[in-house]
């Protein structure tokens, strides 16, 4: 049976994956080829590409004129050119629902962290340091104000839990007018009345149309007790300009789960300090979801391969 389907990377246990295109009986090829040159050079004659890390640009649609379906293994589909696949007839598909929980507990976690400073203390402890005075000041987050940038499937969920810790919830999001009523608890304002009002921002919106979105002017606007977190894309908070804000203090801490070069570089300025919170972008991940999501791609696959309506298109 002709291969129609590649995985063009993957770092994920695939046993589960395996399992299910065999039971469907769907062969596939398995690569590690996340470059353009690489993708052209593995997946040709291919009509399916399942891609995680792999850089979908335009000069893989223009080489591999065999390709139907590309679908990313997750919700961002920012490495994917999405005007080069239109003008080819490849319809992309994403998994927007898999790591929903995953990603806003992990913004919990971030905000929790920086909040009660629980990274430097843990350090502090580890060298020997027993007092409460190196966290000093510590700020209640019951009753204060987060404000959330980004209030699709993740943003809302994570605006949930801060609502639960009794919080008071501001929204911005750029393509919102009115909220639904399962976001009735929060209050819809303008980007620059969020920054001032907030004592902790969280950003969940996608990297197009905001890059660079939080710059030095947004810091500027920033009340300075107040406390970043982000785990949506790097490039979204303008590095240079969040590392002038921590060292001067104009910011009073930031968590985060991406940066704009990933993985971050060992000798990057932000790491030398002490409120600044990096996890390597694992707020997707749990055992459950990484089976959802392997779920739902093949389930995917199954519908282009039988010609049924695809679930997620993006384009």
């Amino acid at each position: 049976m002709k291969v129609r389907v590649a995985y063009t990377d993957s770092d994920q246990d695939m046993s589960l994956t395996e399992g299910l295109l065999n039971g469907k009986g769907i062969p596939f090829a398995l690569f590690q080829s996340k470059r353009p040159e690489e993708i052209i050079a593995t997946c040709q004659g291919m009509e399916v590409l399942v891609t995680q890390y792999a850089q979908m640009r335009r000069e893989v649609f223009d080489a591999i004129p065999s390709l139907k379906l590309v679908i990313r293994s997750g919700a961002g589909v920012d490495s994917v050119d999405l005007a080069a696949a239109k003008e080819h007839g490849v319809r992309v598909c994403n998994v927007p629902d898999g790591s929903t929980l995953e990603v806003a507990e992990h913004a919990l976690a971030l905000l929790l962290a920086i909040a009660r400073k629980v990274p430097l203390l843990n350090r502090r402890v580890h060298e020997g340091r027993w007092t409460y005075k190196d966290a000093v000041p510590l700020y209640r987050l019951h009753g204060a104000t987060i404000g959330v940038i980004g209030v699709g499937r993740i943003g809302t969920a994570f605006a949930s839990m801060a609502k639960g810790l009794g919080m008071r919830v501001l929204a911005y999001d750029r393509f919102v007018k009115t909220l639904r009523d399962d976001q009735a608890f929060m209050e819809l304002v303008d980007l620059k009345t969020l920054l001032r009002s907030s004592d902790y921002v969280s950003v969940h919106c996608p990297l197009e149309n905001n890059l660079n979105l939080l710059d030095r002017d947004a810091f500027a606007l920033m009340r300075r007790h107040c406390c970043l977190v982000n785990v949506s894309r790097g490039g979204v908070v303008n590095e240079d300009a969040l590392y002038e804000a921590l060292s001067s203090g104009t910011l009073r801490g930031a968590a985060v789960d991406v940066a704009t070069v990933e993985p971050i570089p060992a000798n990057h300025r932000l790491l030398t300090l002490d409120n600044y919170i990096c996890t390597p972008h694992v707020g997707f991940y749990s055992l459950q979801s990484a089976d959802e999501i392997a779920t739902k791609v093949v389930e995917e696959i199954e519908r282009f391969l039988k010609g049924e309506p695809l679930r997620c298109v993006v384009v």
